[in-house]
Protein backbone atom coordinates (compact mmCIF):
# COMPACT_ATOMS: atom_id res chain seq x y z
CA UNK A 1 0.00 0.00 0.00
CA UNK A 2 1.19 3.33 -1.21
CA UNK A 3 0.52 6.70 0.55
CA UNK A 4 1.22 10.32 -1.00
CA UNK A 5 0.86 13.38 1.56
CA UNK A 6 0.72 16.85 0.11
CA UNK A 7 3.34 19.51 1.24
CA UNK A 8 1.51 22.75 0.66
CA UNK A 9 2.73 26.41 -0.19
CA UNK A 10 -0.39 28.07 -0.37
CA UNK A 11 1.37 31.73 -0.49
CA UNK A 12 3.12 31.08 -3.70
CA UNK A 13 0.58 28.39 -5.28
CA UNK A 14 2.95 25.20 -4.82
CA UNK A 15 2.55 22.24 -3.68
CA UNK A 16 5.62 19.55 -3.12
CA UNK A 17 4.89 15.95 -2.29
CA UNK A 18 6.14 12.98 -0.06
CA UNK A 19 4.85 9.44 -1.33
CA UNK A 20 6.38 5.92 -0.31
CA UNK A 21 5.74 2.93 1.40
CA UNK A 22 6.01 1.33 4.79
CA UNK A 23 9.52 1.65 4.82
CA UNK A 24 10.66 4.48 2.25
CA UNK A 25 9.44 7.50 0.49
CA UNK A 26 10.41 9.68 -2.43
CA UNK A 27 9.82 13.68 -2.27
CA UNK A 28 9.31 15.89 -4.98
CA UNK A 29 9.55 19.57 -5.42
CA UNK A 30 10.25 20.16 -2.22
CA UNK A 31 9.68 24.35 -0.71
CA UNK A 32 13.07 25.57 0.93
CA UNK A 33 11.91 24.93 4.80
CA UNK A 34 12.54 21.20 4.11
CA UNK A 35 11.52 21.02 7.87
CA UNK A 36 7.75 20.59 7.02
CA UNK A 37 9.15 17.90 4.64
CA UNK A 38 11.01 16.21 7.22
CA UNK A 39 8.07 15.97 10.00
CA UNK A 40 5.89 14.52 7.26
CA UNK A 41 8.27 11.45 7.11
CA UNK A 42 8.72 11.28 10.56
CA UNK A 43 5.28 11.06 10.79
CA UNK A 44 5.04 8.26 8.69
CA UNK A 45 8.00 6.54 9.95
CA UNK A 46 9.47 6.79 6.76
CA UNK A 47 13.18 7.13 5.30
CA UNK A 48 13.51 9.62 2.80
CA UNK A 49 15.72 7.62 -0.08
CA UNK A 50 15.11 10.01 -2.74
CA UNK A 51 14.83 13.68 -3.56
CA UNK A 52 13.56 14.62 -7.36
CA UNK A 53 13.01 17.75 -8.85
CA UNK A 54 10.86 18.29 -12.03
CA UNK A 55 12.71 21.10 -13.35
CA UNK A 56 14.88 23.80 -12.27
CA UNK A 57 11.96 26.04 -10.60
CA UNK A 58 11.73 29.65 -11.21
CA UNK A 59 9.35 30.44 -8.96
CA UNK A 60 10.76 29.27 -5.64
CA UNK A 61 14.42 28.11 -4.02
CA UNK A 62 14.22 24.71 -3.89
CA UNK A 63 14.58 22.57 -0.55
CA UNK A 64 15.80 19.59 -2.81
CA UNK A 65 19.61 19.47 -2.38
CA UNK A 66 19.97 20.56 1.26
CA UNK A 67 16.99 18.18 2.34
CA UNK A 68 19.21 15.30 -0.20
CA UNK A 69 22.44 16.30 2.51
CA UNK A 70 20.99 16.06 5.23
CA UNK A 71 19.04 12.71 4.69
CA UNK A 72 21.78 11.09 2.49
CA UNK A 73 18.82 10.48 0.09
CA UNK A 74 19.73 10.20 -3.80
CA UNK A 75 18.91 13.73 -5.32
CA UNK A 76 17.48 13.63 -8.98
CA UNK A 77 17.50 16.34 -11.33
CA UNK A 78 16.77 16.27 -15.36
CA UNK A 79 20.41 15.80 -16.95
CA UNK A 80 19.88 18.70 -19.39
CA UNK A 81 19.51 21.22 -16.62
CA UNK A 82 22.80 22.78 -15.75
CA UNK A 83 23.57 22.62 -12.42
CA UNK A 84 26.76 23.68 -10.27
CA UNK A 85 26.35 20.49 -7.94
CA UNK A 86 26.58 16.98 -7.90
CA UNK A 87 23.52 14.87 -8.52
CA UNK A 88 21.99 11.94 -10.16
CA UNK A 89 21.52 12.22 -13.48
CA UNK A 90 17.61 11.63 -14.93
CA UNK A 91 17.02 10.94 -18.18
CA UNK A 92 13.65 9.42 -20.32
CA UNK A 93 12.61 6.30 -19.28
CA UNK A 94 15.06 5.78 -15.77
CA UNK A 95 13.70 4.44 -13.10
CA UNK A 96 14.25 3.85 -9.26
CA UNK A 97 12.85 1.93 -6.69
CA UNK A 98 10.92 3.64 -4.03
CA UNK A 99 9.92 1.37 -1.80
CA UNK A 100 10.89 -2.75 -2.66
CA UNK A 101 8.50 -3.89 -0.10
CA UNK A 102 5.27 -2.03 -1.33
CA UNK A 103 6.56 -2.28 -4.99
CA UNK A 104 6.78 1.07 -5.56
CA UNK A 105 8.89 2.51 -8.43
CA UNK A 106 9.53 5.87 -10.14
CA UNK A 107 9.72 6.26 -13.82
CA UNK A 108 11.17 9.66 -15.23
CA UNK A 109 9.17 10.75 -18.52
CA UNK A 110 10.64 13.81 -20.67
CA UNK A 111 8.11 16.63 -20.66
CA UNK A 112 9.47 19.16 -22.25
CA UNK A 113 7.54 23.12 -22.44
CA UNK A 114 7.55 24.52 -18.88
CA UNK A 115 11.70 24.09 -19.12
CA UNK A 116 13.70 22.54 -21.58
CA UNK A 117 13.96 19.73 -19.28
CA UNK A 118 11.30 19.37 -17.53
CA UNK A 119 10.92 15.85 -16.46
CA UNK A 120 7.93 14.02 -15.12
CA UNK A 121 7.57 11.29 -12.65
CA UNK A 122 5.43 8.14 -12.47
CA UNK A 123 4.35 6.41 -9.49
CA UNK A 124 3.99 2.84 -10.14
CA UNK A 125 2.84 0.17 -7.54
CA UNK A 126 3.55 -3.22 -8.89
CA UNK A 127 3.85 -2.16 -12.18
CA UNK A 128 0.60 -0.44 -12.19
CA UNK A 129 0.56 3.56 -12.92
CA UNK A 130 -1.23 4.80 -9.84
CA UNK A 131 0.13 8.80 -10.18
CA UNK A 132 2.18 11.05 -12.12
CA UNK A 133 4.26 13.73 -10.80
CA UNK A 134 3.56 16.51 -12.95
CA UNK A 135 5.64 19.90 -12.00
CA UNK A 136 4.94 22.47 -14.16
CA UNK A 137 3.69 20.33 -17.27
CA UNK A 138 0.32 19.40 -17.07
CA UNK A 139 -1.70 21.02 -14.27
CA UNK A 140 -5.53 21.66 -13.09
CA UNK A 141 -7.35 22.29 -15.98
CA UNK A 142 -4.15 24.39 -17.33
CA UNK A 143 -1.00 23.91 -18.22
CA UNK A 144 2.63 25.48 -16.85
CA UNK A 145 3.64 28.59 -18.83
CA UNK A 146 6.26 28.38 -21.03
CA UNK A 147 7.85 31.76 -21.41
CA UNK A 148 9.76 31.84 -18.06
CA UNK A 149 13.42 30.63 -19.77
CA UNK A 150 13.97 32.72 -23.04
CA UNK A 151 11.86 34.73 -24.92
CA UNK A 152 13.05 33.37 -28.38
CA UNK A 153 12.12 29.80 -27.09
CA UNK A 154 8.62 30.72 -25.71
CA UNK A 155 6.63 29.46 -28.89
CA UNK A 156 8.67 26.34 -29.51
CA UNK A 157 8.46 25.29 -25.44
CA UNK A 158 4.78 25.81 -26.20
CA UNK A 159 4.81 23.83 -28.73
CA UNK A 160 6.39 21.11 -26.90
CA UNK A 161 4.24 21.65 -23.74
CA UNK A 162 0.97 20.41 -26.12
CA UNK A 163 3.06 17.77 -27.33
CA UNK A 164 4.56 16.66 -23.70
CA UNK A 165 0.50 16.98 -22.11
CA UNK A 166 -0.50 14.63 -25.37
CA UNK A 167 2.39 12.19 -24.27
CA UNK A 168 1.03 11.87 -20.94
CA UNK A 169 -2.98 11.39 -21.65
CA UNK A 170 -1.68 8.43 -24.31
CA UNK A 171 1.07 6.62 -22.23
CA UNK A 172 -1.05 6.32 -18.34
CA UNK A 173 -4.48 5.36 -17.69
CA UNK A 174 -7.04 7.59 -16.86
CA UNK A 175 -7.48 6.62 -13.50
CA UNK A 176 -3.51 7.97 -12.72
CA UNK A 177 -3.75 11.21 -10.32
CA UNK A 178 -2.54 13.83 -11.77
CA UNK A 179 -0.14 15.60 -8.86
CA UNK A 180 1.47 18.94 -10.11
CA UNK A 181 3.69 21.01 -8.41
CA UNK A 182 2.09 24.50 -9.94
CA UNK A 183 -1.12 25.69 -10.60
CA UNK A 184 -2.99 26.79 -7.25
CA UNK A 185 -2.95 30.47 -7.60
CA UNK A 186 1.04 30.09 -9.06
CA UNK A 187 1.80 32.45 -11.53
CA UNK A 188 4.35 29.58 -13.19
CA UNK A 189 0.56 27.96 -14.18
CA UNK A 190 -1.32 29.78 -17.70
CA UNK A 191 -4.26 29.76 -16.08
CA UNK A 192 -6.32 30.89 -13.59
CA UNK A 193 -9.35 28.97 -14.29
CA UNK A 194 -8.56 25.83 -12.44
CA UNK A 195 -11.34 25.40 -9.55
CA UNK A 196 -10.59 21.97 -8.62
CA UNK A 197 -8.34 20.79 -5.96
CA UNK A 198 -7.38 17.41 -7.29
CA UNK A 199 -7.64 15.65 -11.16
CA UNK A 200 -6.67 12.65 -12.87
CA UNK A 201 -5.69 11.86 -16.68
CA UNK A 202 -9.27 11.14 -17.75
CA UNK A 203 -10.48 14.60 -16.17
CA UNK A 204 -7.86 15.92 -17.69
CA UNK A 205 -8.15 14.28 -21.33
CA UNK A 206 -11.73 15.45 -21.40
CA UNK A 207 -11.32 19.22 -20.47
CA UNK A 208 -7.79 20.09 -20.80
CA UNK A 209 -7.49 22.64 -23.94
CA UNK A 210 -3.85 20.63 -24.59
CA UNK A 211 -5.65 17.73 -24.74
CA UNK A 212 -9.00 19.26 -26.77
CA UNK A 213 -7.61 21.16 -29.11
CA UNK A 214 -5.02 21.25 -31.86
CA UNK A 215 -1.67 22.30 -31.50
CA UNK A 216 -1.92 25.65 -33.45
CA UNK A 217 -5.05 27.18 -31.56
CA UNK A 218 -3.65 26.01 -28.44
CA UNK A 219 -0.48 27.63 -28.80
CA UNK A 220 -2.59 30.91 -30.27
CA UNK A 221 -4.51 31.02 -27.17
CA UNK A 222 -2.05 30.44 -24.80
CA UNK A 223 0.47 33.05 -26.01
CA UNK A 224 -2.44 35.54 -26.10
CA UNK A 225 -3.08 35.15 -22.77
CA UNK A 226 0.26 34.97 -20.84
CA UNK A 227 0.47 38.01 -18.21
CA UNK A 228 3.89 39.79 -16.05
CA UNK A 229 5.53 37.43 -14.63
CA UNK A 230 6.83 38.36 -11.24
CA UNK A 231 10.31 40.23 -11.32
CA UNK A 232 12.37 37.97 -8.55
CA UNK A 233 11.82 34.82 -10.96
CA UNK A 234 14.86 36.50 -12.73
CA UNK A 235 16.65 35.45 -9.76
CA UNK A 236 15.22 31.76 -8.72
CA UNK A 237 16.24 29.47 -10.98
CA UNK A 238 19.90 30.90 -10.92
CA UNK A 239 20.15 30.66 -7.04
CA UNK A 240 18.58 26.92 -8.03
CA UNK A 241 21.05 26.23 -10.64
CA UNK A 242 23.80 27.68 -8.09
CA UNK A 243 22.81 25.19 -5.05
CA UNK A 244 20.65 27.13 -2.96
CA UNK A 245 22.19 27.63 0.92
CA UNK A 246 20.40 26.26 3.88
CA UNK A 247 17.83 28.24 4.75
CA UNK A 248 18.10 30.52 8.49
CA UNK A 249 15.19 31.00 9.85
CA UNK A 250 16.63 32.32 13.41
CA UNK A 251 14.82 35.73 14.47
CA UNK A 252 16.38 38.54 13.04
CA UNK A 253 18.21 41.32 14.72
CA UNK A 254 15.41 43.54 17.05
CA UNK A 255 14.50 47.15 15.96
CA UNK A 256 13.39 50.02 17.88
CA UNK A 257 12.07 53.35 16.79
CA UNK A 258 15.35 55.17 16.23
CA UNK A 259 16.40 52.34 14.04
CA UNK A 260 13.21 52.11 12.07
CA UNK A 261 13.62 55.70 11.17
CA UNK A 262 17.05 55.09 10.42
CA UNK A 263 16.62 52.62 8.05
CA UNK A 264 13.55 54.37 6.49
CA UNK A 265 15.95 57.94 5.95
CA UNK A 266 18.17 55.55 4.47
CA UNK A 267 15.84 54.52 2.14
CA UNK A 268 15.58 51.08 3.12
CA UNK A 269 11.98 49.18 2.90
CA UNK A 270 10.23 49.15 6.15
CA UNK A 271 7.50 46.47 5.88
CA UNK A 272 4.18 46.45 7.92
CA UNK A 273 3.00 42.99 7.92
CA UNK A 274 -0.60 43.97 9.86
CA UNK A 275 -4.20 43.55 8.17
CA UNK A 276 -4.70 46.84 5.97
CA UNK A 277 -7.55 47.48 8.01
CA UNK A 278 -4.89 47.94 11.04
CA UNK A 279 -2.25 50.04 8.89
CA UNK A 280 -4.60 52.28 7.24
CA UNK A 281 -5.76 53.38 10.82
CA UNK A 282 -2.21 53.90 11.80
CA UNK A 283 1.18 53.49 10.63
CA UNK A 284 5.03 54.55 10.68
CA UNK A 285 5.08 56.96 7.89
CA UNK A 286 6.90 55.64 5.10
CA UNK A 287 6.38 51.92 5.46
CA UNK A 288 4.42 50.03 3.49
CA UNK A 289 1.96 47.23 3.75
CA UNK A 290 2.19 43.77 2.69
CA UNK A 291 -0.45 41.91 4.65
CA UNK A 292 1.24 38.80 6.40
CA UNK A 293 -1.75 36.70 5.53
CA UNK A 294 -2.38 37.71 1.71
CA UNK A 295 0.43 36.45 -1.37
CA UNK A 296 2.97 38.62 1.26
CA UNK A 297 6.61 36.73 -0.52
CA UNK A 298 4.94 37.02 -4.00
CA UNK A 299 4.19 40.86 -4.16
CA UNK A 300 6.81 41.75 -1.94
CA UNK A 301 9.57 39.75 -4.07
CA UNK A 302 7.76 41.32 -7.16
CA UNK A 303 7.96 45.38 -5.98
CA UNK A 304 10.96 45.53 -3.92
CA UNK A 305 14.24 46.14 -5.35
CA UNK A 306 16.11 42.82 -5.46
CA UNK A 307 18.75 42.69 -2.63
CA UNK A 308 17.13 45.99 -0.99
CA UNK A 309 17.06 45.57 2.71
CA UNK A 310 14.18 44.82 4.53
CA UNK A 311 12.80 45.45 7.77
CA UNK A 312 9.56 43.92 9.00
CA UNK A 313 7.29 44.91 11.92
CA UNK A 314 4.67 42.96 13.11
CA UNK A 315 1.76 42.16 14.91
CA UNK A 316 3.68 39.02 17.50
CA UNK A 317 6.21 36.84 16.97
CA UNK A 318 4.60 34.04 15.72
CA UNK A 319 3.59 36.49 12.76
CA UNK A 320 7.16 37.66 12.34
CA UNK A 321 8.25 34.14 12.12
CA UNK A 322 5.71 32.84 9.95
CA UNK A 323 6.72 36.10 7.21
CA UNK A 324 10.30 34.96 7.45
CA UNK A 325 9.99 31.54 6.55
CA UNK A 326 7.36 32.70 3.72
CA UNK A 327 10.10 35.08 2.60
CA UNK A 328 12.94 32.54 2.49
CA UNK A 329 11.28 30.33 0.21
CA UNK A 330 11.82 33.01 -2.58
CA UNK A 331 15.18 34.69 -1.76
CA UNK A 332 14.37 37.29 0.47
CA UNK A 333 16.74 35.36 3.25
CA UNK A 334 17.43 37.57 5.99
CA UNK A 335 15.39 40.51 7.77
CA UNK A 336 17.68 43.83 8.10
CA UNK A 337 15.80 43.84 10.99
CA UNK A 338 12.24 43.52 12.90
CA UNK A 339 9.83 44.29 15.63
CA UNK A 340 6.84 43.00 16.71
CA UNK A 341 3.87 45.02 18.99
CA UNK A 342 2.45 48.19 17.35
CA UNK A 343 2.78 51.77 16.02
CA UNK A 344 2.88 53.09 19.58
CA UNK A 345 6.07 50.81 20.00
CA UNK A 346 7.32 51.57 16.72
CA UNK A 347 7.21 55.46 16.74
CA UNK A 348 9.80 58.20 18.21
CA UNK A 349 8.48 60.23 20.80
CA UNK A 350 6.98 63.32 19.48
CA UNK A 351 5.81 61.55 16.19
CA UNK A 352 2.91 60.70 15.25
CA UNK A 353 0.99 57.82 13.07
CA UNK A 354 0.21 58.58 9.93
CA UNK A 355 -3.67 57.27 8.27
CA UNK A 356 -5.61 57.13 5.23
CA UNK A 357 -9.00 56.42 3.84
CA UNK A 358 -10.40 53.39 3.32
CA UNK A 359 -13.55 53.28 1.17
CA UNK A 360 -16.12 51.33 -0.67
CA UNK A 361 -17.35 51.35 -4.35
CA UNK A 362 -20.51 53.15 -2.92
CA UNK A 363 -18.48 55.56 -1.17
CA UNK A 364 -15.97 56.63 -4.84
CA UNK A 365 -19.55 56.81 -6.79
CA UNK A 366 -20.84 59.47 -3.71
CA UNK A 367 -17.85 61.48 -3.78
CA UNK A 368 -18.57 65.15 -4.87
CA UNK A 369 -18.73 66.35 -8.38
CA UNK A 370 -16.04 68.90 -7.84
CA UNK A 371 -13.54 66.77 -5.99
CA UNK A 372 -10.34 66.26 -8.31
CA UNK A 373 -9.92 62.64 -7.81
CA UNK A 374 -7.88 59.78 -9.75
CA UNK A 375 -9.33 56.39 -9.98
CA UNK A 376 -6.52 54.40 -10.29
CA UNK A 377 -6.76 50.98 -11.18
CA UNK A 378 -3.99 48.46 -9.55
CA UNK A 379 -5.00 44.99 -11.73
CA UNK A 380 -3.51 43.27 -14.47
CA UNK A 381 -3.71 43.75 -17.78
CA UNK A 382 -5.67 40.34 -17.70
CA UNK A 383 -8.36 41.61 -15.40
CA UNK A 384 -8.84 45.46 -16.58
CA UNK A 385 -9.83 43.58 -20.23
CA UNK A 386 -12.56 42.10 -18.88
CA UNK A 387 -13.91 45.83 -17.52
CA UNK A 388 -12.55 48.76 -15.93
CA UNK A 389 -14.48 51.68 -14.34
CA UNK A 390 -14.74 54.39 -16.90
CA UNK A 391 -12.16 57.21 -17.02
CA UNK A 392 -9.67 55.08 -14.13
CA UNK A 393 -6.19 55.33 -14.78
CA UNK A 394 -4.41 51.83 -15.10
CA UNK A 395 -0.94 51.10 -13.78
CA UNK A 396 -0.75 47.32 -12.07
CA UNK A 397 0.46 46.32 -9.17
CA UNK A 398 4.09 45.78 -9.92
CA UNK A 399 4.84 48.47 -12.53
CA UNK A 400 3.62 50.98 -9.83
CA UNK A 401 6.72 52.20 -7.74
CA UNK A 402 8.67 52.88 -10.91
CA UNK A 403 5.65 54.87 -12.43
CA UNK A 404 4.14 57.25 -9.87
CA UNK A 405 5.34 59.85 -11.70
CA UNK A 406 2.50 59.06 -14.03
CA UNK A 407 -0.52 59.74 -12.02
CA UNK A 408 -2.34 62.90 -12.50
CA UNK A 409 -1.98 65.52 -9.47
CA UNK A 410 -5.43 64.93 -7.07
CA UNK A 411 -6.40 62.43 -4.81
CA UNK A 412 -6.28 58.82 -5.86
CA UNK A 413 -9.04 56.74 -5.41
CA UNK A 414 -7.02 53.61 -5.61
CA UNK A 415 -8.92 50.18 -6.15
CA UNK A 416 -7.73 46.29 -7.26
CA UNK A 417 -10.18 43.14 -7.26
CA UNK A 418 -10.79 42.79 -3.95
CA UNK A 419 -8.80 45.34 -1.64
CA UNK A 420 -5.13 43.66 -0.70
CA UNK A 421 -2.99 45.06 -3.91
CA UNK A 422 -4.79 48.43 -3.27
CA UNK A 423 -3.89 48.65 0.22
CA UNK A 424 -0.23 48.00 -1.09
CA UNK A 425 -0.85 50.38 -3.85
CA UNK A 426 -2.50 52.94 -1.37
CA UNK A 427 0.95 52.53 1.09
CA UNK A 428 3.48 53.38 -1.92
CA UNK A 429 0.90 56.11 -2.48
CA UNK A 430 0.98 57.40 0.69
CA UNK A 431 4.93 57.26 1.60
CA UNK A 432 5.51 59.40 -1.44
CA UNK A 433 3.07 61.85 -0.26
CA UNK A 434 -0.03 61.63 -2.26
CA UNK A 435 -3.08 61.71 -0.67
CA UNK A 436 -4.59 58.15 -1.58
CA UNK A 437 -8.12 56.27 -0.56
CA UNK A 438 -7.74 52.97 -0.15
CA UNK A 439 -11.21 51.02 -1.76
CA UNK A 440 -11.47 47.79 -0.14
CA UNK A 441 -13.91 46.61 -1.65
CA UNK A 442 -14.70 44.06 -4.48
CA UNK A 443 -14.37 45.07 -8.33
CA UNK A 444 -18.37 43.23 -8.29
CA UNK A 445 -19.46 45.97 -6.71
CA UNK A 446 -18.55 48.68 -8.25
CA UNK A 447 -21.42 48.47 -11.55
CA UNK A 448 -23.48 48.31 -8.42
CA UNK A 449 -22.85 50.97 -7.04
CA UNK A 450 -23.42 53.07 -9.69
CA UNK A 451 -20.28 53.60 -11.62
CA UNK A 452 -19.74 53.54 -15.40
CA UNK A 453 -17.59 50.16 -16.05
CA UNK A 454 -16.30 49.76 -19.94
CA UNK A 455 -14.97 46.36 -21.67
CA UNK A 456 -12.88 46.70 -24.14
CA UNK A 457 -14.04 45.74 -27.98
Amino acid sequence: MFFVDTIEVPGLGNRGHLAGGEHTAVVVDPPRDIDRVVAAAARRGVRIGHVVETHVHNDYVSGGLQLARLTGAAHLVPADARVSFARTPVRDGDEVTVDEAAGLTLRAMATPGHTPHHTAYVLRERGAEVAVFTGGSLLIGAVGRPDLVEPRLTESLARAQHASVRRLAAELPDATAVLPTHGFGSFCSSSGRATDDSTTIGKERASNDALTRDVDAFVADLLAGLDDAPAYYAHMAPVNADGPAPIDLTPPAPADADEIARRLAAGEWVVDLRHRVAFAEGHVSGSLNFEADGKLATYLAWLVPWGKPVTLLAESAAQLAAAQRELARVGIDRPAAAATGDPASWLRDGEAAASFPRATFADLAGRPTDERAVVLDVRRDSERAEGHVRGSVHIPLHSLRGRLGEIPDGRVWVHCASGMRAAIAASLLDAAGREVVAVDDSFDGAERAGLTTTTPA
